[in-house]
């Protein structure tokens, strides 16, 4: 794989990390308000297993952003370190120069 694809690869998956990390954000929001709602329901199930269900999903979201934040600089430095917006600027006219 060349570097500049390589390089798009891992900013895709970096992409795709954030989408993960606000899909759990948006899970915890709403176990939240579930917990909430069941305050004045009172329901026994609900009590027992959503503070679980919510810690589960906040551990998950924890480990994402940690997985995120890591990757996130290993692409920047992959980025710099191959000079990936010259790359990005030669491919770029390579397309020019080819019509």
């Amino acid at each position: 794989m060349d570097t500049l694809k390589k390089f798009e690869l891992m900013q895709k998956i970096v992409r795709e990390l954030e989408d993960l990390q606000h899909s759990q954000q948006a899970i915890i929001q709403k176990l939240g308000k579930i917990e909430v709602d069941n305050i004045d329901l009172g329901d026994k199930r609900l009590d027992k297993d959503l503070p679980d269900m919510h810690q589960r999903v906040s551990d998950n979201l924890d480990a994402i952003v940690g997985i995120l934040d890591y990757f996130a600089e290993k692409t920047q430095n992959f980025g710099n370190k191959n000079n990936v917006d010259a790359l990005k600027e030669q491919q770029v006219i390579d397309e020019v120069s080819k019509h």
